[in-house]
């Protein structure tokens, strides 16, 4: 497995294996099991002759004032392991002063996925995101990309990202890897308390709860979203709801006639640890 951490290393190691399909898995590192299902499956889109390329980039540009940058976990030897143990052969691990100048004056910004959601409480942050994945598109030069689909907010401005630019990349969505009591896997797990770990499943447990209802006729948004808001309340009562939203899964806006698929995605803090988490209704 090669560990690349500069663009000109990563530019001649691109160049050798150009002809090869490559997929890429990009990261923040602290992995865990659901960044491990990403690898594997990019290994499995990938075939044998291809190349699973992950990066791994703590990107300051998706932090805004106050958030988690300082501190977010950095384990990059660990990291290596589990790229290596679940079917790597590239890590391209860079410095932010590698790929961002001082005196950078270019922005992508996107005008509608990203006004809703996270967007609306985290304003910059997927210009950060639109960045970074444009920056590593171009300098890996991957065939495909592998995303999970538990920041469905991200993964859908990404698509957009990939036709509005038409970068020749096919996006892979993959399912959110749980823990056992249904709490999706996230790097920002570690920073629960205890109480706060016990709670946290009741995400999930709400979002069921919505798609039973509506299985059953409840097909009116602000319905479901009462009862999400109400069971969340109830089970996690030292929890904070940032937003409940019921949208179309492709613009995310507000669901309509035409809308085929549903998402409702959730977002709660527990203490200054943001949770998200998602389902889909069809």
């Amino acid at each position: 497995m090669n560990v690349i951490n500069n663009i000109r290393q990563l530019r001649s190691w691109s160049t050798i294996n150009k002809g090869a399909r490559c997929v890429l898995v990009p990261t923040m590192g602290a992995l865990h099991e659901g960044h491990a299902a990403l690898i594997r499956a990019a290994r499995e889109i990938a075939g044998q002759n291809g190349n699973v390329a992950v990066s791994i980039f703590i990107n300051p540009l998706q932090f805004g004032p106050g958030e988690d940058f300082s501190k977010y976990p950095r384990t990059l030897i660990e990291d290596l392991s589990l790229c290596r143990d679940n079917g790597a052969d590239m890590i391209f691990a860079p410095k932010a002063e590698d790929l961002y100048l001082p005196d950078r004056s270019i922005v992508l910004h996107e005008t509608s996925l990203s006004q809703m959601l996270c967007g609306a409480s985290r304003p910059g942050h997927f210009e950060g995101v639109c960045a970074i994945v444009a920056k590593l598109f171009n300098l890996v030069q991957c065939d495909d990309a592998v995303f999970g689909k538990k920041d469905y907010q991200q993964f859908a401005i990404i698509r957009r990202l990939v036709r509005d630019l038409d970068f020749n990349v096919v996006l892979h969505g993959i399912e959110t890897v749980r823990e056992a009591d249904g709490l999706a896997m996230s790097s920002r797990n570690r920073y629960l308390s205890p109480e706060e770990r016990t709670e946290a499943p009741s995400l999930r447990t709400a979002l069921l709860a919505a798609r039973d209802a509506w299985k059953n006729g409840a097909r009116d948004p602000d319905v479901l979203r009462r009862l999400i808001t109400q069971m969340i309340q109830e089970k996690a009562p030292s929890s904070r709801i940032d937003y409940v939203a019921v949208a179309d899964a492709t613009t995310l806006q507000p669901v309509s006639a035409t809308t085929e698929l549903v998402v409702i995605a959730v977002a709660v803090f527990f203490g200054t640890t943001r949770l998200i988490d998602n389902i889909e209704l069809k």
